[in-house]
């Protein structure tokens, strides 16, 4: 694929990334994080080869231990001779926008062509995925890949954005540290397919056990009263210990598991049609956005709509209606 700022021949582009080139993967999402001019249509291509890769969210409070945890399965899928791509969500920099790569380091399996590893961005999107995230989601199934893995941020309390991304969510938590009261005030649980009590080994395990238990079956309750419908997935708890593998096998079989019950109640077509409309939505926001900075700067830029608001010769909202009327106009026309 060609460097930034060269043209770009999205038929080129797709037909090397099919074929396993790995360096062309790597740019692709690179293009995709920059907003590269040109890898639209590329993404264009590639979504309709997604569509096969079991995609799994790894989220939970910090601490949890969910960079062991995404290691140990990358471990397990590929004793299963399964390829894995691996997205870890790293916090923005303050300062470069740019991803701070932290301990997924210890992620890097060089010589292994059926392991992808990328530390992306969040941007500072609440929710903890950027539009990015997404779409290099649909590039690492696109490419084949035959498990994508999402490690999110762990902030705890505003992922919720995985559940759009992802086919299942793993929502971990810690022994008695008091979390999963946080993630149940913050709603991170609702979103959880499989609960994960990871450092098993640690002092108050069952006590935590116990409390999702609870907090399950007061979720069962609360459905049971909105909805009559007998497919409700009740998430299963496992229970692992990251450092040493141990429970990475049953957690695998619950992830399958969701899966399947997925393929069994038509779940898949009810996430792509979300996950379809989440993109069009995102790609709406966007153009508009652009559209009405070029309309901005044909007025004279955000300086010169304040130097007029300060000379009393217009206001803010008669500045910006200003603007959006002529949109407006034009849509109206059609």
């Amino acid at each position: 694929m060609p460097g930034r700022g060269e043209n770009v021949d999205p038929d080129a582009v797709v037909d090397a990334l099919l074929a396993g080139d790995e360096r062309t993967l790597a740019r692709v999402i690179s293009r995709i994080e920059n907003r590269t001019e040109g890898v639209r249509p590329v993404l264009a291509r590639l979504s309709r080869h997604a569509g096969e890769a079991t995609v799994i969210g790894i989220t939970g409070a910090p601490g949890a231990g969910k960079s062991t945890l995404v290691d140990g399965l990358v471990d397990a899928y590929r004793e299963r001779d399964l390829t894995v791509g691996v997205l870890a969500i790293d916090p923005s920099s303050p300062y470069s926008g740019g991803a701070v790569l932290g301990d997924r380091i210890r992620m890097h399996r060089d010589g292994d062509a059926g392991v992808f590893v990328r530390s992306m961005s969040a941007r500072g999107r609440l929710g903890g995925l950027s539009r990015a995230a997404a779409e290099a989601v649909t590039v690492l199934d696109a490419a084949g890949f035959d498990v994508v893995l999402i490690e999110t941020v762990g902030a705890g309390q505003n992922e919720v954005d995985v559940v759009r991304a992802a086919d299942t969510v793993a929502v971990l938590v810690q022994p008695e540290s008091g979390d999963d009261v946080q993630l149940l005030k913050a709603g991170v649980l609702e979103i959880a397919d499989v609960f994960v009590v990871n450092k098993a080994d640690l002092e108050g395990a069952s006590r935590t056990v116990a409390r999702l238990e609870e907090m399950r079956r007061l979720r069962e309750r609360a459905t049971t009263d909105r909805s009559s419908e007998t497919d409700e997935w009740t998430p299963p708890i496992v229970e692992t210990v990251a450092t040493t593998g141990t429970g990475i096998a049953d957690l695998i079989d619950a992830l399958d598991a969701h899966r399947n019950h997925l393929i069994e109640t038509d779940g898949f077509a009810t996430t792509a049609r979300s996950r379809h409309a989440a993109t069009i939505r995102a790609l709406l926001r966007a153009d508009l956005e652009a559209l009405l900075e070029t309309t901005l700067e044909r007025q004279g830029g955000i300086d010169g709509l304040v130097r007029r608001v300060e000379a009393g010769e217009t206001d803010p909202y008669a500045a910006v209606e200003s603007m959006v009327a002529p949109i407006e106009d034009c849509l109206e026309d059609r």
